[in-house]
């Protein structure tokens, strides 16, 4: 026999079932319709934030992030970023922007709609100019760093913001500069501030395209000056490559600003406290650009070729596959591998980004009298041996002691 309380409970359930089926999908209607109003304001509130954000970005570039203008120049302002357009050139005199963290968030796709800017009065160059003419449009802005937002990212496509570059320097060392100047804002979580540019003078060739409607000048160099403002330490940097291709990191290009300002004419951060300014300028501390986390810190420059007595650097060691030749460099890690039984010596750039390494295999260890693994470490060292390619990277093995040398003993040797 069914209790009286079973009884209730059964018809409760029975009554929920007829019932309440229809009561859920009311249910999930309404909560629906709250999930999407509360994702619209969310687009509307993120719109306001992001507003706010550009603001004060283009605040701060006047306030400090821009060169001192010079008789002629007239600044060009978009949401996120700020040039000076050169009309003789038809191309950026300079670009001004602010990569800040928020770029680290940015999944924007690129939008490849490159425009004229109506904000130049006196007109820019077009697709024309640059279609089928063998150079890259390069952006001076990186489209990249503005990611996070579409009005700034759109700005980036304008062809005020846009040089002609060699695709070998644009699709390789430049754009490993981008991305190097990037992972620091990203492992820092600071914001710096950016200014880009050709070197214009008189007499540049110019994009000779029988269907081109302006004259744009084709830069023999690009440079690029990054600062760090905030805070008590600032510190700035600058790079210089030629618009060719490039072989080695884009740390093998780093100078002061201050030559970028005796190459270009340009006077950056006029704004400073002179004491500020002239340290700054001053500059060019690597290792002060690897903030923790980065899988890069530690990399150190190639040493400068050419080497004496026929010597190479790292770089170089691609081209001589093959061949018996002494390679140069610091040994920035050394890692031992079991399964290979072997241990690896990169040098100058951290595992996996090592443009070259050396090899010493187990059976050669009591080839010699010190640890390799530890005793090389943070060393310049030169190996000699057969070069050979192992994944598209150049090594040497070393078989003994004496065939790794210290960099200031071997061209010391007679």
């Amino acid at each position: 026999m069914i209790a009286p309380r079973i009884l209730l409970l059964l018809s409760c359930v029975a009554t929920f079932c007829s019932y309440g089926q229809a009561d859920l999908e009311s249910r999930l209607q309404k909560l629906e319709e709250q999930h999407t109003a509360i994702e619209e304001q969310q687009i509307r509130l993120t719109g306001r934030v992001d507003s706010v954000k550009l603001a004060i970005i283009r605040r701060d570039l006047q306030r400090i992030g821009l060169p001192k203008l010079e008789i002629g120049d007239e600044v060009v302002v978009h949401a996120g970023h700020m040039l000076v357009y050169s009309e003789k050139h038809e191309q950026p005199k300079w670009t001004a922007h602010i990569a800040s963290p928020d770029l680290i968030k940015g999944n924007l796709a690129r939008i490849d709609s490159f425009l004229p800017d109506p904000l130049v009065k006196t007109g820019t160059a077009v697709t024309a100019d640059y279609w089928n003419s063998g150079y890259d449009r390069g952006h001076l802005v990186p489209s990249a760093d503005m990611r996070w937002n579409l009005e700034a990212l759109q700005g980036t496509y304008l062809y005020s913001n846009i040089s002609p570059q060699k695709p070998e320097l644009n699709r390789e060392t430049w754009a490993d500069l981008e991305d190097w100047g990037r992972r620091y804002v990203n492992f820092s979580k600071r914001r710096v501030f950016i200014v880009t540019g050709p070197v214009l003078r008189d007499g540049l060739p110019t994009m000779q395209k029988a269907d081109r409607k302006n004259e744009v000048s084709i830069p023999e160099y690009f440079w690029k000056v990054i600062a760090d403002l905030d805070g008590d330490k600032p510190q700035a940097i600058a790079f210089v490559m030629s618009n060719a291709k490039q072989d080695g990191p884009p740390i093998s290009f780093a100078v002061t600003v201050d030559s970028v300002e005796t190459l270009t004419g340009l006077d950056f951060f006029p704004a400073l406290d002179d004491a500020v300014e002239t340290k700054i300028e001053a500059m060019r501390e690597l290792k002060d650009w690897y903030a923790e986390g980065d899988p890069n810190q530690g990399e150190v420059e190639p040493l400068r070729a050419p080497l004496p007595k026929g010597m190479i650097n790292s770089v170089q060691a691609k081209y001589h596959i093959g061949k018996t030749a002494t390679v140069c460099g610091t040994v920035v890690s050394a890692r031992k591998t079991a399964k290979a039984k072997a241990i690896y010596l990169n040098f100058d750039r951290m595992h996996p980004n090592q443009e070259f390494y050396a090899t010493i295999w187990e059976y050669n260890g009591p080839n010699f009298s010190y640890d390799p693994e530890t005793w090389l470490v943070n060393k310049k060292v030169c190996a000699t041996g057969k070069l050979t390619i192992f994944d598209d990277i150049p090594r040497i093995s070393i078989n003994n002691e004496k065939e790794v040398v210290l960099y200031e003993e071997a061209i010391a040797t007679p």
